[in-house]
């Protein structure tokens, strides 16, 4: 690369965009705009060694949520998504914001409306091994013990400080 090639362009890491408010971690660790969907890892209110995978598709708003055993949710059934799908949603407005959500999701949301009652969706099988495969990938990645120089292995991920 030359000299007129962006500093941005010669790194492999890029600026995190910050959450829009703090999340809650406990109740949803992980959250993702990715493959055509909002999906992500929730908890389980009443089983500590339980969660669930939940996903909402862009455009149909299919619905979608099971455990990390493949069994279906139990509150989620035909029209209406249960309280995981809606946890998701709301960890998903405090990441990354209301307007890239409904944007993301195709859909419109006027003023004092919340996404979850603009969606139109239906129960819709979606894979969630790989949602919790990467899940998995990320706990190992905060697991890392403490280095002073660069992680061969972490060359890829993005930098949560100034690029530039």
């Amino acid at each position: 690369m030359d000299a007129e090639t962006p500093a941005w362009e010669r790194r492999s890491a890029w600026r995190v965009v910050s959450p829009m408010a703090a999340r809650k971690l406990a109740k949803v660790p992980f959250v993702e705009m990715a493959d055509g969907r909002l999906q992500g890892v929730v908890s389980s209110g009443s089983d500590i060694a339980r969660v669930y995978v939940s996903s909402i598709t862009a455009g149909t708003h299919g619905f979608s949520c099971s455990t990390n055993n493949n069994r279906p949710c139990g509150g989620l059934g035909g029209p209406y998504p249960c309280k995981h799908l809606r946890a998701l949603a709301d960890e998903g407005v405090r990441q990354y914001g209301l307007d890239r959500v409904a944007k993301y999701l195709r859909v419109e949301v006027g003023e004092g409306e919340s996404l979850m009652e603009r969606l139109d969706g239906t129960a819709e099988p979606a894979p969630a091994a790989m949602v919790f495969s990467r899940f998995l990938r990320h706990l190992a990645y905060l697991e890392l013990p403490e280095a002073p120089g660069p992680l061969p292995e972490m060359h890829w991920f993005p930098a949560t400080g100034a690029v530039g």
